[in-house]
């Protein structure tokens, strides 16, 4: 069970001073790839995706597989990250012939 600290805390930064100036922000590191997922990052947002028990026994699964024959140790959200990336990936290469497209309309 997560601790209070941790369902509590702040996404973003309050300025406790209403009119102070903002601090300078350091450029970015590297420009984020669009087809590459966020990866161990701090993450300010979230989003809520509902899943069956089975879609979720399936995400356990291949996390389990992956740490067993792989030595990959992820975590849900990571797994997810990675496969949304893939697929907006494939979806931005291939546009009506994406995987996203045909498994969309075939229902």
């Amino acid at each position: 069970m997560p601790a209070a600290d941790d369902l509590f805390r702040p996404t973003a930064s309050v300025r406790a001073v209403p009119d102070a100036p903002e601090p300078a922000q350091p450029p970015p590191a590297e420009t984020a790839d669009p087809a590459k997922p966020s990866g161990r990052i701090r993450h300010d947002e979230k989003m809520t995706v509902y899943v069956t028990s089975d879609e979720l026994l399936q995400i356990e699964h291949a996390r389990l597989a992956l740490r067993a024959s792989h030595g990959l140790a992820v975590d849900r959200g990571r797994l997810v990250r990675e496969a949304v990336a893939l697929v907006l990936a494939d979806f931005d290469t291939h546009g009506a012939d994406s995987v996203l497209v045909r498994r969309l309309t075939d229902g």
